[in-house]
């Protein structure tokens, strides 16, 4: 059931892969003089940017992403929108570019969604709205300086499931050879430059015929680190233990499912895992918000020959989580927490 006074576009919403699709507007806003100026309106999928901008040579970019979900009863929600504005502003903090207030962050979300609401697949599909903010440094430098100028622009662009076939288990494989973020470096922050370190595992693990890859931490190689540009959690003894690192993103999904964890009776440890304790597991998992929940069937490592099975299936309790999640996202179960915000009524 969609909202009576929306008209949709003409889109077979259960189609739709996890990918770019122009949608109608975008939102901007920019930061000069030290002040962040007004909130414009933009139908241009181009930013004209001058070409000694620091974020084209100095990396200063950071990025969020967040959906919009059309619900049962008709209302549009968006998910925890303000711990996406915090976890830019910690980013901006660890690259030296403005914070964004949160009070912006929201109303510029808001907007795009209502903006761009024709866009936004029925929930029968299984599609949603795909919400990305975007920081730019704009300012001209050639030495090694953060700009004085920025640009935060949002877009959005209906997707399907991130990964096709929806809720199902998926190998992935221990690659050594390569870092996403060193322990002091910026794997805390979501800037470009670790996905952009990220490619060639990921593309070696999709080889190798895994759906990602799986990386150890970058110091000692003896500790879980991330599964691929996902938080990893495993289950045990009742228990969700999570990886504890300074080189890894503070994930909203994963902080979701820890308090809903929590929620259901569950002990919950975000602590250091060595490697070998995969072994102890009943469940596994990635978790981001592109697909909530991606259950790993098991983990290979190559290298010493050892595999780590968890199962084809979904364990129950991955399966309890993610529904659950979803539920509330959908506005189906209660929001005790207050994650949720309706953005069309």
């Amino acid at each position: 059931m969609t909202s009576k006074h929306t008209i949709m576009k003409d889109l077979d919403w259960s189609s739709l892969s996890f990918g770019y699709r122009k949608t109608d507007y975008n939102v901007r806003c920019y930061y000069r003089n030290g002040q962040w100026g007004e909130i414009e309106v933009c139908s241009d999928e181009y930013i004209n940017m001058h070409m000694a901008a620091t974020c084209l040579h100095y990396g200063q970019e950071a990025f969020e992403g967040l959906k919009a979900y059309r619900c049962p009863d008709g209302k549009v929600r968006v998910f925890r929108m303000d711990e996406n504005a915090k976890r830019l502003q910690s980013t901006s903090r660890g690259i030296l570019m403005p914070e964004v207030p949160t009070e912006l962050f929201e109303e510029m979300v808001k907007k795009v969604v209502v903006l761009n609401q024709e866009w936004i697949p029925t929930y029968e599909s299984g599609a949603t709205l795909y919400i990305r903010p975007l920081l730019v440094g704009t300012g001209a430098q050639v030495g090694v300086h953060p700009a004085d100028e920025y640009l935060f622009l949002i877009f959005v662009t209906p997707v399907g499931p991130y990964f096709k076939g929806g809720f199902y288990a998926n190998p992935y494989v221990i690659i050594r050879d390569h870092d996403r973020s060193a322990p002091l470096g910026t794997g805390i922050y979501k800037v470009g430059g670790n996905y952009a370190a990220s490619l060639t595992a990921n593309k070696k693990a999709h080889d190798l015929g895994y759906a990602c890859e799986f990386y150890l931490d970058a110091k000692e190689k003896k500790y879980i680190d991330e599964a691929g540009a996902a938080n990893f959690f495993g289950i045990k003894n009742n228990t969700y233990v999570t990886p504890k690192s300074t080189s890894i993103l503070p994930s909203i999904t994963n902080k979701s499912l820890m308090q809903l964890a929590e929620d259901l009776g569950l002990k919950v440890e975000q602590r250091q895992i060595p490697e070998e304790e995969l072994e102890t597991f009943e469940e596994a998992g990635a978790c981001g918000t592109a697909a909530v929940i991606s259950p790993i069937s098991r983990i290979d490592d190559v290298e010493t020959g050892k595999s780590y099975v968890f199962g084809e299936k979904p364990g129950p309790i991955s399966e309890k989580l993610y529904t659950h999640l979803r539920n509330i996202q959908y506005g189906i179960e209660e929001d005790k927490h207050g994650w949720t915000t309706v953005v069309i009524e």
